[in-house]
C-alpha cells in the first residue's frame, strides 16, 4: 500500500533500477545455468565455474534485496515491518559481502594463473589453488556471516530510519544525529568489505606488473608478433579495474543510502545512489560473460538460437 507521493525523482531513479534488475536478473541466471549445466553434463567443475556459480547466485540475492529496499520506500509505517526490514537488512549485508568476496577470489585465481611467480610462498598458492577454492568459498560465507548477522541485534526503529528514509513522528529521538546503532552498522559494512577490496586492489597491481615485465621482454621480438599471453593479462586487467571501478561507486552509494535520515531532503542524491548500487551488479555480469570466452559462445548460441526459431516462426506465418 502506497501511502503518500514520491517525488519524480525518485519515481525515475526506480524504474531505472527496475531496467538495471532485470538485466542483472537475466545476466547472473545466464551465468548460473550454463556453468550448471555444464557441470552436470561433465560430473566436473573447474574452480572458476564455481566462483562463478557462487558469484552470480550471490547477485542474484543481493538484487533481490535491493528491490525491497525500493519498495520500503513506499512506507511510512515502517513500525509494523521492523522485523521484516532488519532480516532484510541483515541478508543484503550478507549477500553484498559474499559476492565482494566471490568476486575477490576470481581475481586472485585468474592473477595466480596467468603471473609468472619465483617466489616459494606464491608458486605454493599457484599448485594449491584449485584444491583451496572450494574452502575459500565456504570461508567466505562464515566471515560474511561474522560481518552481517549482528546487524538483527541494532535496534529496529533506528535501523529501519537510517536504510529507509522514512520514521514516524514519534520516532524522532531515534534518529537525531549519529547514535550506537548507527556506527554499529557502518562498522560492520567497512569490516566486511575491508579486506576484500585491499585485496582486489594487491591482485590488480600484480596483475599489471606482470603485465609491465613480460611486455619489456618482448620488445626485443618483432613488432608484428602478439604475444597471446599480453591479451590475457589485458582481459583481466581490464575486468578487475572495471570490477573496482564499479564496485568503489557501488560502495560510496551504498554508504550514502545508509546514512540517509528521515529529515533528509536531497532526493536527487538518493535516487543517484539507488540507481549507481542497482548497475554494480548488472553490468559487472555483462562484463563477466564478455570476458569469459565459455560464457561469450554460449551467449553466441543462444542468439543463434533465438534468431534461428524468429526465422522459423516467420516461415511458419508466411505459409499459414
Amino acid at each position: 500500500m502506497i501511502t503518500f507521493m514520491l517525488p519524480p525523482v525518485l519515481i525515475v531513479s526506480m524504474c531505472i533500477v527496475a531496467i538495471e534488475v532485470v538485466v542483472g536478473f537475466m545476466g547472473n541466471g545466464f551465468i548460473t545455468a550454463v556453468n550448471s549445466i555444464n557441470w552436470i553434463k561433465s560430473k566436473r567443475i573447474s574452480a572458476a565455474d564455481m566462483i562463478l556459480i557462487f558469484l552470480s547466485t550471490s547477485r542474484f540475492i543481493l538484487q533481490v534485496t535491493v528491490m525491497m529496499y525500493i519498495h520500503s520506500l513506499y512506507f511510512t509505517d515502517v513500525f509494523k515491518l521492523a522485523s521484516v526490514y532488519k532480516t532484510f537488512g541483515a541478508i543484503w549485508m550478507f549477500v553484498n559481502h559474499a559476492s565482494l568476496w566471490f568476486s575477490t577470489w576470481l581475481y586472485v585465481l585468474y592473477c595466480v594463473k596467468i603471473i609468472n611467480v619465483t617466489q616459494w610462498l606464491l608458486l605454493q598458492i599457484k599448485l594449491r589453488i584449485t584444491a583451496m577454492i572450494p574452502w575459500l568459498l565456504l570461508g567466505s560465507l562464515l566471515i560474511s556471516s561474522v560481518t552481517s548477522f549482528p546487524l538483527l541485534w541494532i535496534t529496529p526503529n533506528t535501523y529501519l530510519c537510517r536504510s529507509t528514509g522514512n520514521c514516524g513522528q514519534n520516532s524522532t529521538a531515534h534518529n537525531s544525529g549519529w547514535d550506537n546503532s548507527h556506527l554499529y552498522l557502518l562498522l560492520l559494512y567497512f569490516t566486511g568489505c575491508f579486506f576484500p577490496l585491499v585485496l582486489s586492489m594487491i591482485t590488480s597491481g600484480l596483475l599489471i606488473n606482470s603485465l609491465w615485465k613480460h611486455t619489456k621482454k618482448m620488445q626485443c621480438y618483432v613488432d608484428s608478433f602478439r604475444d597471446p599471453l599480453i591479451d590475457v593479462h589485458l582481459i583481466a586487467i581490464k575486468s578487475i579495474i572495471s570490477f573496482l571501478i564499479l564496485y568503489i561507486s557501488s560502495f560510496v552509494a551504498q554508504i550514502l543510502l545508509t546514512l540517509s535520515t528521515s529529515q533528509s531532503k536531497d532526493f536527487v542524491k538518493v535516487a543517484v545512489s539507488l540507481v549507481v548500487t542497482g548497475a554494480y551488479p548488472s553490468i559487472h555480469s555483462i562484463i563477466l560473460i564478455i570476458v569469459n570466452s565459455k560464457l561469450k559462445l554460449a551467449f553466441r548460441m543462444l542468439c543463434q538460437h533465438f534468431i534461428s526459431l524468429k526465422y522459423w516462426f516467420s516461415a511458419k506465418g508466411t505459409s499459414a
